[in-house]
């Protein structure tokens, strides 16, 4: 290990001078946001009405991130820097407002809060204040992908951030909390997906304040020489840092100020040789295989990080109420909280924010003196002004694919089985073909799994550490990311978006739960930024999401949940879509146009194994288009103008397997009760099924009423749990008439059509709901229901003795239908 240099204990240079004086500028305001909603400047003695009633915020980290903001701004001046901060300590976000402040940043954001007392006053009071901002870098906060309210996920972002941005440094601060967190003890290995040649670099810098909210942290217990070994064996080169007298800050100044030279000069010297063409690694067909094979044995650079130790609460009370404040977990939130009851903490509090001597920093104006002004970098170098932080000014649409040249010709309705899976996969590769520098696939070792594979016709999967020669489609450049982490895959795709690119997260269904509260957070992170006009809209997040419930022949009852999708619509509606396409041109269509919208979360399922394709090229793109539709080839209604009244009943399907299942039942019903008139009804944007006043893309009443009736029995057969159709549609007219069939917890190894059948979806059962729901049928089909009853069994009992479904359901076709019962 190489530390820091050790610089002699002696007077601040100039230079370090002015990063103290911006530190203190920083802190300042930081502390004025946490207290403060009047006397900014205390222009006069402090009272207790200056103060806030409810004192919310976080102090414990805020220093340590000025302290490194601080720092990172000078090198940003010195050296021309693209920098993007990453603030993973939780609720730090008084360190990021101070300094996108004191940067002019928040100034040209928000107009009303300005560059003087007045302005300083606002940013003071909003702060965790009823209608002002949060106390974390949340979307409102300039130069900020990451809220940090959650934690876990800063490394992930970060690295997500740099790839194919070969000019950007992460510079990304780790709370020793955060650092215990399962998400973020994994991206450690991001190391090993990061290119030297295309990607940018990520500094990571631990900060070690030894608590949490309320307990010390591993890491910072740790014996040093055990956090070094650890580190090094991540793949890192650590340069540590360590605060040994907090009143003494010139020591700290002068360690960090080198191990963040020595850092930036390390990242400089691995990047060099690989991009001026010195170890660029060789194809795997090259006609040197040994020449091939030592280039592909490279190991991943040893990227170097900073391990700061500094205490908590860094130049804020030391001793309250005679316990030990600074250093300890007292000072994580409100160091000192009696303000209004006792008159000792208010002099206390005065004496703490006179420390930083705010007279030396403003003028009589409350603005910033012009010298401390000048320390900020110009323009887009600032970290709070960063283009990299508002991703949708850097975002360029992606070059599309012709649909057609994909497309499956359908000469009659289910008549062909092709995977939807296979067909987007061919897709997304002349994705990647025309989008080479801003367009990449994550998944968790699932891609070709999910039958995308033919991504790997013009893309390797992005690999550093050893390949071996029997390894296929590992490459040190590759557009597909795969790391069996579902949290590191979320993480990468949502910093690679919101530094703006484009992509998409292929994940088996029920595994996707992993990242649920990831899912959340960027969510509320799109919902909160379209709603700031200065946030320019980034490109969706899209899950494509296979392997799904229905299908699990080996896996069994661990991989069957649908349940992201309920998960998903408690969002605003406004940011979310669910996308349930039937087949394979109807999947195309989906995620053609998914991949063209913006801040938004879309969420395809579909299965990989060949389905039928019920719809032509163009239809396909019709339906998707209204995203609810009449399949007049599957029902029995008379169609067009000459239709005098409304079908008996509607048989509703969402979902490729219920679709199948429900045309099926349809056909069962048009041989036994030709007379019935049957009308189906595919759904492949679950979101038409919600009241418009709840969703932009619910259809209006009057046009569900015309889809489902008024008042005829509707048999709904679902791709998940059936209570959230009921939840979607409940204030519909005809919802007392609706029966929805769907996954009910019923599962284990076995065939797909015996899963169907377990939690009652299949097509017998969907043709008993028929008999049992339309009053004219009364019991005149006695017979035709035991039929369909003993078919179930009869199918049931032939899994069990051979293993597999009956020939004539995984063979059937919908030009069979009038033979069914005859079998």
């Amino acid at each position: 290990m190489t530390s820091a240099q050790t610089a002699p204990d002696q007077p601040l240079s100039d230079t370090l001078k002015d990063v103290d004086t911006w530190w203190r500028a920083a802190n300042y305001l930081s502390a004025g946001q946490i207290y403060l909603r009047d006397n900014p400047l205390l222009r006069r003695p402090l009272e207790k009405e200056d103060v806030k009633a409810r004192l919310l915020g976080h102090w414990g980290t805020t220093p340590g991130l000025n302290f490194i903001y601080a720092h990172l701004n000078r090198l940003i001046r010195e050296q021309d820097r693209k920098v993007l901060f990453i603030t993973g300590p939780g609720h730090g976000g008084p360190a990021n407002v101070a300094n996108a402040w004191l940067e002019g940043t928040y100034s040209e954001v928000y107009s009303h809060v300005g560059q003087d007392e007045d302005g300083l006053r606002t940013l003071f009071k909003q702060f965790s204040y009823p209608g002002g901002i949060p106390s974390h870098a949340a979307p409102e906060t300039p130069g900020s992908i990451h809220e940090g309210g959650e934690l876990g996920y800063s490394l992930a972002h970060a690295y997500g951030a740099v790839f194919d941005n070969p000019d950007l440094i992460a510079a990304t601060v780790i709370g020793d909390g955060e650092a215990e967190t399962g998400p973020l003890a994994a991206s450690w290995h991001s190391n090993s997906f990061l290119d030297p040649a295309v990607d940018g670099a990520v500094l990571p810098i631990l900060h070690l304040n030894g608590y949490k909210i309320a307990n010390p942290t591993i890491l910072s217990r740790m014996p040093e020489e055990q956090l070094v070994k650890l580190m090094e064996g991540y793949g890192y080169h650590p340069y540590l840092v360590t605060v040994t007298d907090p009143a003494s800050t010139a020591q700290a100044h002068a360690d960090f100020a080198a191990a963040l030279e020595a850092c930036l000069a390390e990242i400089d010297e691995i990047q060099a040789p690989y991009r001026n063409g010195e170890r660029v690694a060789m194809p795997a067909d090259a006609p040197d295989a040994a020449a091939t094979l030592e280039a592909r044995n490279e190991h991943a650079p040893r990227w170097p990080m900073i391990v700061l130790r500094s205490p908590k609460g860094w130049t804020g009370p030391a001793v309250v109420d005679g316990q030990q404040m600074e250093g300890t977990w007292r000072a994580h939130q409100v160091p000192l909280s009696g303000i209004h009851e006792n008159p000792e903490h208010l002099a206390q509090l005065e004496e703490w924010l006179q420390s930083y001597r705010p007279q030396e920093l403003f003028d009589d104006d409350g603005r910033l003196l012009p010298d401390i002004a000048a320390l900020a970098p110009e323009g887009d170098l600032r970290m709070s002004a960063t283009p990299y932080a508002n991703g949708g000014r850097l975002l360029q649409d992606l070059k599309m694919p012709a649909y057609a040249d994909h497309a499956v010709e359908v000469d009659a309705p289910g008549t062909k089985r092709v995977s939807p899976m296979i067909t987007a996969g061919e897709y997304l590769r002349d994705v990647i073909s025309l989008n080479p520098s801003n367009f990449r696939v994550f998944g968790p070792d699932e891609t070709a799994s999910n039958r995308l594979q033919a991504v790997y016709e013009v893309t390797d999967k992005a690999w550093q550490q050893r390949i071996d020669e029997i390894d296929e489609h590992l490459a040190r450049s590759g557009r597909v990311a795969e790391v069996l982490s579902e949290h590191l895959c979320e993480g990468w795709l949502e910093g690679y978006l919101l530094t703006g690119r484009h992509g998409v997260f292929n994940c088996y269904e029920a595994f996707v739960h992993i990242v649920d509260s990831m899912f959340n957070q960027h969510a509320k992170w799109l919902k909160v930024s379209r709603s700031l006009s200065w946030r320019q809209p980034v490109a969706s997040l899209n899950y494509l999401l296979s392997s799904h419930v229905w299908q699990q022949d080996h896996n069994g009852f661990s991989h069957q949940d649908p349940g992201f999708i309920d998960h998903v619509v408690n969002k605003k509606a406004e940011v979310i879509r669910v996308y349930l396409p039937p087949d394979v041109n109807t999947m195309l269509a989906v995620t053609e146009h998914i991949l063209g919208t913006r801040d938004r979360v879309n969420v395809v399922v579909s299965g990989k194994q060949p389905t039928p394709a019920w719809l032509n090229p163009q239809d396909a793109q019709l339906h998707v288009e209204r995203g609810v539709g009449i399949w007049d080839f599957a029902g029995s209604e008379t169609a067009g103008p000459g239709t005098k009244s409304d079908p008996d009943v509607v048989l509703a399907c969402a979902g490729d397997v219920p679709t199948l299942e429900t045309v099926a039942a349809a056909g069962l019903l048009k041989q036994q009760l030709p007379d019935l008139k049957i009308r189906v009804v595919n759904v492949v944007d679950l979101m038409r099924l919600q009241d418009p006043g709840e969703h932009p893309h619910g259809l209006s009443d009057r046009d569900f009423d015309t889809l489902f009736t008024k008042d005829r029995p509707i048999i709904f057969a679902y791709h998940g749990y059936p209570w959230l159709i009921h939840r979607l549609t409940y204030r519909r007219t005809n919802h007392g008439n609706l029966h929805v069939r769907g996954y009910k917890e019923e599962g284990t190894t076995t065939t797909p059509f015996d899963m169907a059948m377990l939690n009652q979806i299949d097509r017998f059962q969907l043709a008993i709901d028929v008999l049992d729901r339309v009053a004219s049928l009364g019991s005149t089909q006695a017979g035709f229901r035991q039929w369909l009853q003993d078919e179930r069994s009869r199918c049931r009992q032939y899994t069990r003795d051979e293993g597999q479904d009956p020939p004539y359901i995984t063979g059937w076709e919908l030009q069979e239908a009038s033979e069914q019962t005859a079998d």
